[in-house]
């Protein structure tokens, strides 16, 4: 058995939960230093918020999973926004006071709203420029911040509209699930995830269409150990626009990406991963109609975790108790599925999952960890 590189989790990702009291706000005690900050208001239907330290802190850039809006288009200046990163945190700023709704900082601190954050940790905001005619990597010069212990890596760069572009993400090993978002232009995110049957399937992190097979979005190739290739669309390579992609490669014991097929039965499949989950957004790509649902350990402390957001929504928070329509197990080595919703647990489809760990099955040293 292949033990795990990452013994503490919480150095690379984390999840953080609050309530809201007005005005500013600075969190902190987290283990690492957020380079990609995700946060959205549980208990009322505002944005999802996503700020990175690459592009830099600010109301003007803020991106919505939920939303085609181009980079600071989500009214994030009367609504609040995140206003930088700290060794063990991030600030929050109120908006604008005057705001016709009285919601001047809903998406960040509003009095008497909850709220969850997840943040993942790439180089601290430090950058690596790549010139990719003087070096021969890509094609398309792109800026990354890459941590490659963890498997993460934030990339800009701007599109050329060509077929088969390529830009380097920093790596040194093939991400398995790539974002894509335009920050000029109100266009869909394009999310790259492996499926069995592809090299790389499309789907909308913003949409609950199903998967989209069409070529052009990554010129039906794989990412390699060095870059991301791109085809022409509009989604991740307009001639002149600015984007920015996340991508994210499998790291042993933290990381895991893959695909689960359903059985309509509660006693569902279940999904190896090799850790204990502490985050899991799964989507069925074979029907449309069909969230993005996510799930972690800080809002279920136990089994079974039912409180899901979705991330291709404003929609808040949804617990069914017994109603059993978004029910998971998260147990020492994976989740178990256990509900038969067309949502989560559909016969014979695909149900693709990113997972992140609380900690890991097996530690560095061989010590098996405690199962929930």
């Amino acid at each position: 058995m292949a033990y795990t590189t990452i013994n503490d989790p919480t150095k690379y990702f984390d999840t953080t939960i609050w309530t809201g009291n007005g005005g500013a706000k600075t969190i902190r005690g987290l283990n690492h230093k957020p380079d990609l900050i995700w946060s959205k208001p549980r208990n009322v239907a505002y944005n999802h918020m996503w700020s990175d330290s690459s592009r830099g802190f600010g109301a003007d850039k803020e991106l919505g999973s939920n939303s085609t809006a181009a980079e600071g288009g989500l009214s994030a200046e009367s609504y609040g926004y995140k206003s930088g990163h700290t060794a063990d945190g991030w600030t929050m700023v109120n908006g604008n006071t005057d705001d016709a709704d009285n919601q001047e900082d809903g998406n960040t601190n509003e009095p008497g709203k909850t709220y969850v954050g997840w943040t993942w940790a790439a180089n601290g905001g430090t950058t690596t420029t790549n010139d990719a005619s003087s070096t021969g990597v890509g094609t398309i010069d792109s800026v990354y911040q890459a941590n490659t212990t963890a498997g993460f890596s934030i990339v800009t760069y701007t599109g050329n509209g060509s077929s088969g572009a390529s830009f380097a993400h920093g790596l040194g090993v093939a991400p398995q699930y790539v974002l894509i978002k335009n920050r000029d232009t109100a266009r869909s995110w394009f999310v790259g995830h492996p499926s069995p049957g592809y090299n790389f399937i499309a789907g909308h992190l913003n949409s609950t269409d199903d998967k989209d097979e069409d070529s052009v979005y990554w010129n039906n190739t794989a990412p390699s150990s060095t870059v991301v290739t791109l085809g022409n669309n509009e989604g991740g390579n307009e001639n002149g626009d600015k984007f920015v992609a996340y991508c994210f490669a499998p790291i042993q014991g933290y990381s895991h990406f893959a695909s689960v097929e359903g059985n309509n039965n509660a006693d569902g499949p279940f999904a190896y991963t090799g850790f204990k989950p502490a985050w899991v957004m799964l989507k069925n790509i074979d029907a449309t109609g069909k969230v993005w649902q996510i799930w972690d350990s800080a809002r279920d402390t136990s089994n079974v975790a039912n409180h899901t957001l979705t991330g291709d929504a404003t929609t808040t928070e949804h617990s069914d108790g017994s109603g059993a329509s978004n029910h998971i197990d998260m147990l020492s080595n994976g989740f178990k599925i256990r509900n038969t919703g067309s949502h989560l647990n559909p016969d014979g489809q695909t149900l693709i999952y990113m997972a992140f760990a609380e900690s890991p099955f097996v530690s560095s040293e061989g010590v098996p960890t405690t199962a929930k």
